[in-house]
């Protein structure tokens, strides 16, 4: 038995136009699984939902942090959650529709990612790699966690203090902890629905078709804007596809014609990558839509699947 539905695919398949109809007629609300939606004040080179659309539906996890913020899936998890657990307590069905793979999937599984206190060992890691070099951290990782250490490159610098501060927090390695998480079951229990095209090339030219309107809608000046409000350059939510191929545009460093071809090329081989997850799970049913994809025929397929499986308190 379950009351949630997970709407997933590569970016530009058309997730939110499909979870917008599907709620309305499941009574249902939707829970935003999109790395780059949480932050405010980026809407459209994160193609977030419209007001109007959200005006229809209520949606959760977005808009929930600052651009400057440094946000990740061990906030992402016990925030998103706590939003299913509210949504189901008031009888309602719970659309989970996004493309980043590692949160959705860490929200389902119920992985726990709960944040360290400030107790100053990633500080002093830090410090210590600004003094010694991602060379020795590393090789101090592999000591402690070399199935860890081994996977993981030198210019990973997040992910190696990360995997320190993890064992010197907690005396195990991070392996471990991932090994104990994929042994846990389930936190829940969804009907998984994939959204793809039949044809690539259809899917690649709505990507790229994507990117021209995004231009066309004020990126450049959403970015500018951002960089208004003193948002470095570094930070996390501007090194996303679509933001930071931009920046030298803005400093009269490069092409607009080029800056953009990029964003399409990194989007399109992005695209590749979230199929690739996706399809690594058993449980999606797949709904591969044509170049010019009907979204009632999607959402009249969707009721097809949930009553012929056994989600049908879904319909209900």
């Amino acid at each position: 038995m379950t009351n949630i539905l997970c709407i997933v695919g590569p970016t530009g398949t058309g997730k939110t136009r499909l979870s917008i109809g599907l709620a309305k007629a499941l009574d249902a609300e939707v829970v935003s699984c999109d790395s780059m939606q949480v932050y405010r004040h980026m809407d459209i080179g994160t193609a977030k939902p419209s007001a109007e659309e959200m005006a229809k539906v209520p949606h959760h996890m977005i808009d929930v942090a600052e651009p400057w913020e440094d946000y990740s899936v061990g906030r992402y998890v016990p925030a998103a959650d706590a939003c299913i657990q509210d949504i189901l307590s008031r009888g309602k069905k719970v659309l989970v529709v996004g493309g980043t793979g590692l949160y959705v999937d860490s929200l389902i599984l119920g992985r726990d990612f709960a944040p360290f206190p400030r107790t100053g060992v990633r500080e002093a890691l830090e410090a210590e790699a600004d003094r010694t070099g991602m060379e020795v951290m590393l090789g101090r990782l592999a000591a402690v966690d070399p199935e860890t250490a081994a996977r993981l490159h030198l210019a990973d610098r997040k992910r190696i203090l990360r995997a320190l501060e993890v064992y010197e927090e907690t005396g195990l390695p991070i392996s471990e902890h991932d090994r104990r998480s994929r042994q846990t079951p389930p936190r829940y229990r969804p009907l998984w629905i994939g959204l793809n095209y039949q044809d690539r090339a259809d899917l690649y030219r709505r990507i790229d078709a994507r990117v021209d309107a995004m231009l066309q809608g004020g990126l450049l000046e959403e970015i500018a804007s951002l960089l208004r409000l003193g948002i470095p350059e570094s930070a996390t939510a501007l090194q996303a596809i679509g933001y930071k191929e931009f920046l030298p545009v803005l400093r009269g460093e490069r092409a607009l014609s080029e800056a953009a071809a990029e964003v399409q090329q990194s989007s399109r081989r992005y695209a590749k990558r979230q199929l690739t997850w996706f399809r690594r799970n058993p449980d999606m049913h797949w709904l591969d839509l044509p170049a010019q994809p009907d979204f009632s025929r999607a959402e009249d397929q969707v009721r097809r699947i949930l009553a012929e499986t056994d989600s049908q308190e879904l319909l209900e």
